[in-house]
């Protein structure tokens, strides 16, 4: 009973492996191709697995080989970003700028038929 645990869970993770390689993008890769690391994970289940795992995790994390300038990467890293880091999309209503656009050709819109009215009502007290 243990074998067949032992055997499914090597399968499993050979599984898990090889379709999370064929879903990877190229710098997810650590700069293997595709068919090596399938041909990595096949030949050697437990030992491909795992260096796929754990090279997919320190990349995920940012924790991967330095690409900069003097490491023998082919790709500069960008300079880091000075301040705090901004979310990607607003928080609430009111730091949207289309939607605070919006309330403000409302407004207008209001103001301008306000006056509109108003003309026209003191175009009727001076006619009579």
């Amino acid at each position: 009973m243990p074998r067949v645990l032992l055997i499914l869970v090597i399968v499993g993770l050979m599984a898990y492996a090889l379709t999370d390689v064929w879903g990877a993008d190229e710098d997810e890769r650590a700069g293997l191709p595709r068919w090596l690391w399938v041909l990595l994970i096949v030949l050697l289940p437990l030992l491909g697995a795992i260096s796929w795992i754990v090279v997919r995790v320190s990349r995920r994390s940012g924790a991967g080989p330095a690409t900069g300038p003097g490491s023998g990467g082919s790709r500069p890293t960008p300079p880091p970003r000075p301040g705090p880091r901004r979310p990607s999309g607003p928080v609430a209503p009111d730091d949207d700028p289309e939607f605070l656009w919006l309330l403000e050709q409302e407004k207008r819109k209001r103001e301008r038929e306000a006056r509109g009215r108003q003309e026209a009502k003191d175009d009727d007290t001076e006619s009579s």
